[in-house]
């Protein structure tokens, strides 16, 4: 039993009951099968890959890697922590009680909030923000669009993804702070990157 029991909003209800409603099962696959990109397993081992890469090469980019190494274990074990504190029934368990329309079960019915996927894709959404904006939009879209697979499966309500978003944010920043990225070299090669 945690400590918190958020309840959801009435427009979170209003969502997921729309997603209930319109949902199919090959949609539903798809969006399963995309929010496996915001999967902590995955990230943490793209992060851990590239930081060795990273630093097997002496890349400019090594503190950057090692800064998303350190970021991508952090929100790896956030979540877990604040679902030990916030309790909150997963939509999929509360609008759709069955498999309904190739609806999936995602996790426990209680560790809706805040939702983890979105976590990790607030705080890749917050580094790529020093990116020239070639790079910078299109991380963003993609971590919008697959924090936006977990209302689709209802795995999360809305306001889990949002504040998971947005708490992926904080952590990405607070980070910076201990490893002070971007560091000189990132810097300079952004600035590269920029010149005509």
């Amino acid at each position: 039993m945690a400590l918190f029991r958020v309840t959801p909003t009435s427009g979170d209800r209003y969502i997921a009951e729309e997603v209930a409603s319109h949902a199919r099962p090959a949609p539903e696959g798809v969006a399963e099968a995309l929010t496996w990109g915001a999967d902590e397993h995955l990230l943490l081992g793209c992060a851990a890959a590239a930081w060795l890469v990273a630093t097997a090469r002496r890349s400019p980019l090594e503190s950057a890697a090692k800064h998303l190494l350190i970021v991508a274990a952090a929100t790896a074990t956030v979540p877990h922590v604040l679902k030990l504190v916030f309790d909150q029934e997963r939509p999929d368990r509360r609008i759709a009680r069955s498999r309904l329309h190739g609806i999936p079960r995602s996790g426990d019915s209680m560790d809706a909030f805040p939702s983890g996927h979105a976590l990790h894709m607030g705080a890749l959404a917050s580094a790529a923000s020093v990116l020239p904006k070639r790079y910078k939009w299109p991380v963003w879209g993609l971590a919008l669009g697959l924090s936006g697979t977990r209302v689709a499966i209802l795995a999360h309500w809305l306001s889990d993804v949002a504040a998971g978003f947005v708490m992926g944010i904080g952590l990405e920043r607070a980070i910076r702070c201990v490893t002070g990225y971007p560091d000189a070299r990132l810097r300079k090669l952004i600035s590269d990157e920029k010149k005509p």
